[in-house]
C-alpha cells in the first residue's frame, strides 16, 4: 500500500512555485546559469526528506536539464538521478531521457541505451524531436524502433 502524497505547507509551496516560475523564465531566455541558481533556491524551500516530495522531482529534473544543456554533464548526472528517486521519478520519461544522453556522453553506452529505452517508451520519438538526432539515432543501433 502506498502512502498518500506529502501535503506541503500553503506558503512554503507558493515560494517554491514562484522561484520555479522565475527559473522557468529565464530558461526561455537560454539563461540556464541563472535558472539553476533559482531552481537551487527553491530547492533549499523543500522540506526534509527532501526525496518524499513531489517537487523535488520537478525541481530536481529542471536543474538537471539546465546543467545537460549547460554541457556540465558532471553536475547532471547526480541531479538526474536523484530526481528519479523521487516521488514520480520513476518511469518519467523527461528524466530517463536527460540521464540516458548524460550517459552516451560520458561513454556509458549500456546504461545509455536502457535509460533512452525507457524515455522511448514513455514518450515515444516525439519526446526526442527537440534535442539532437544523435541519441535517437544511437538508440536505434541497439533496438529496433
Amino acid at each position: 500500500m502506498t502512502s498518500p502524497p506529502l501535503q506541503m505547507d500553503d506558503a512554503v509551496y507558493e515560494r517554491l512555485s514562484r522561484l520555479c516560475e522565475a527559473g522557468n523564465a529565464l530558461v526561455a531566455e537560454k539563461r540556464f546559469d541563472a535558472a539553476v541558481t533559482r531552481f537551487n533556491d527553491a530547492w533549499e524551500w523543500v522540506p526534509e526528506p527532501k526525496k518524499d516530495w513531489e517537487a523535488s522531482t520537478w525541481i530536481l529534473t529542471a536543474i538537471g536539464d539546465c546543467y545537460f544543456r549547460l554541457r556540465d554533464l558532471k553536475s547532471a548526472r547526480p541531479v538526474l538521478e536523484y530526481a528519479l528517486r523521487c516521488p514520480g521519478g520513476p518511469g518519467n520519461a523527461f528524466i530517463h531521457l536527460r540521464l540516458g544522453q548524460v550517459l552516451l556522453e560520458a561513454g556509458e553506452h549500456d546504461a545509455a541505451a536502457d535509460e533512452l529505452m525507457r524515455a522511448y517508451k514513455g514518450g515515444g520519438a516525439d519526446l526526442f524531436a527537440e534535442d539532437d538526432p544523435k541519441y535517437l539515432a544511437f538508440l536505434a543501433t541497439r533496438a529496433q524502433l
